[in-house]
């Protein structure tokens, strides 16, 4: 029997847990990805996204070992589809993190002095959605343990209200480090200036991807 199916036995959990964990992986990486941009140190961005890559990788054979393993005779306490689509929403996680190392690492790109505070508070937002959905992620494994109450659901129902707010906020941040940025329009090469903003918008991507897992799990809840 494989890993992922003697996991399914324990818990129907327990298997998108571990790919949450390689997921988490790839989103610890992002702000020090961040960092060497500002830094201007970009051999070691590159080594970094490549590890981002590798384990991107790890985290898609995982998924995909899910996905063949997922039990169609097991019983399960949620619609099998859901269990799948929670699955993709992670799995976009670490996409969006391969994104960003790809856009950061398209040519030497200097971030703007003059936005680096705002570029760090709008990463710490979007990693703190990321964080909360893992901690969902979590949580769903001692709801089965605990079978479904109550109380336990309202709790988890709580968390992923926090996910959706923490994405609000993120939104908020992208828009104004988005300002921000072209309000330097006049001093800043064309082309950076469109990349910046598209690694804004992938980032915030990374925070839109963590809040649908977050409401899928509210979906797999209410039926």
């Amino acid at each position: 029997m494989s890993k992922i199916a003697e996991l399914f036995r324990q818990s129907p959990f327990e298997p998108l847990r571990l790919h949450m964990d390689k997921v988490m992986e790839c989103v610890s990486h992002v702000k020090p990805m961040f960092e060497r941009a500002r830094d201007q140190n970009y051999e070691s961005l590159k080594e970094l996204v490549r590890l981002v890559f590798k384990q991107e990788h790890q985290a898609d054979i995982i998924k995909d070992d899910i996905r063949q393993t997922i039990p169609k005779s097991f019983f399960l306490p949620v619609y099998r589809g859901d269990l799948l689509g929670y699955l993709a929403m992670q799995d976009d996680m670490a996409d969006s993190v391969e994104d960003i190392g790809v856009l950061l690492t398209i040519k030497h790109l200097a971030m703007p002095a003059k936005l680096v505070d705002q570029v760090f508070e709008y990463v710490e937002k979007i990693l703190w959605t990321a964080d909360k959905a893992c901690d969902v992620s979590k949580e769903l494994t001692v709801l089965v343990e605990k079978g479904f109450n109550g109380e336990q659901v309202d709790r988890i129902l709580g968390m992923v209200a926090v996910v959706e707010r923490a994405e609000w906020e993120a939104d908020r941040k992208q828009y104004e480090v988005s300002q921000a940025l072209f309000a330097l329009e006049d001093e800043l090469k064309p082309a950076d200036l469109l990349l910046w903003f598209r690694i804004f918008a992938v980032l915030g991507e990374l925070a839109n991807h963590a809040e649908k897992a977050a409401d899928r799990v509210r979906r797999m809840l209410a039926k």
